[in-house]
């Protein structure tokens, strides 16, 4: 695989103010009062994906200091299953730390994502995101096979993530102002989420798959109605059901023309806090329907770890050389 191929498809997973000159997502964004405005909920939907209710999120290897993992458990990391219609699934193990606390820093936020298993075992990834939303990310890759890190301006924003069905647009890149916002009612979510058949899923790293996430149901949910600036893009329009409570996303539909192209879900689950948007995935699962390839990455409740006291030098680019194959 080309160098530059290999950086595309590692991304973390998943993956992550005050002066009008910015046009981000402030971390303090405040809850709506009443239901909110198309472009008020799409803010919302970002500062739950972005994890902005905690100082620092992560979906570690073992539940124990990042500094102090060093290989894929089976159980106990976050693991991403990748099946094509009639196919055996592969499966990749990564773990991400992903760090908000920067003050009033030109940094918004770090990602380091560090892959356990599989064929990009031993690489990983810090993005750095900042405050200035017109300013790209930067991403600094470290490539066990060169023991060398190499820098990188952000990815296209429909690269695929990883050989996944997810793209860097889906997991890092997309931002509110990318799209134009309609919200197009209310409804209530009475569907399972989408996962990828047990029996097929089970590996070493996954033992024990989990049931197809049903207990969302019977919740209310606005419908975003999202479509994108960019012309002649890959889908024109998406539709989010949103948590009217928590502003978590469990599904969006993506459309081109009136044809449904993708599907994502996400098992959204509380973390308990006194922010109901203080939320962490139990899995993503997206579906390209044209090729029926499918994407599930399942994390365990026990590796998730937030508003640690982590250092703040542990995002750097000492960590990534750090790294064991």
């Amino acid at each position: 695989m080309h160098m530059r191929n290999q950086v595309y498809a590692m991304a973390t997973v998943g993956l992550l103010f005050s002066s009008s000159i910015f046009a981000g997502v402030a971390k303090d964004l405040p809850l709506p009062s009443g239901t909110p405005s198309a472009d008020e909920l799409a803010n919302q939907v970002y500062f739950v994906n972005h994890f902005y209710a905690l100082k620092n999120f992560g979906i570690t290897n073992n539940n124990k200091d990042p500094k102090k993992s060093n290989r894929a458990i089976p159980g106990k990391i976050t693991v991403i299953v990748n099946k094509s219609a009639g196919s055996k699934p592969t499966t990749i193990t990564v773990e991400r730390y992903l760090n908000n606390d920067y003050g009033e820093s030109a940094t918004n936020a770090q990602d380091i994502a560090i892959f356990r298993s599989g064929k990009l075992k031993g690489t990983g990834m810090l993005i750095t995101d900042y405050v200035d939303d017109n300013k790209s990310q930067s991403y600094s890759i470290w490539l066990p096979a060169l023991r060398k890190i190499r820098r990188f301006a952000q990815p296209a924003h429909d690269d695929a993530w990883g050989g996944t069905d997810f793209t860097f647009g889906d997991v890092t890149l997309r931002k509110p102002k990318d799209e134009t916002h309609e919200l197009v009612g209310t409804d209530t979510f009475n569907d399972c989420l989408g996962a990828i058949d047990k029996a097929e899923s089970k590996n070493k790293y996954l033992p024990n798959p989990p049931d197809a996430a049903c207990d969302h149901k019977g919740k209310e949910v606005y419908k975003l109605k999202s479509t994108t600036k960019r012309e002649n893009w890959w889908y024109d329009y998406r539709i989010s059901y949103v948590d009217s409570k928590t502003f978590a996303d469990y599904r969006t539909e993506y459309f081109k023309g009136d044809k449904q192209v993708k599907v994502i879900d996400r098992d959204w689950r509380s973390l308990e806090q006194d922010d109901p948007r203080a939320q962490y995935w139990g899995y993503w699962y997206g579906k390209t329907l044209e090729s029926g390839h499918e994407t599930w990455a399942v994390i365990p409740r026990e590796i998730v770890q937030y508003n640690q006291a982590w250092k703040s030098d542990y995002w750097s680019e000492k960590t990534l050389r750090k790294i064991k194959r």
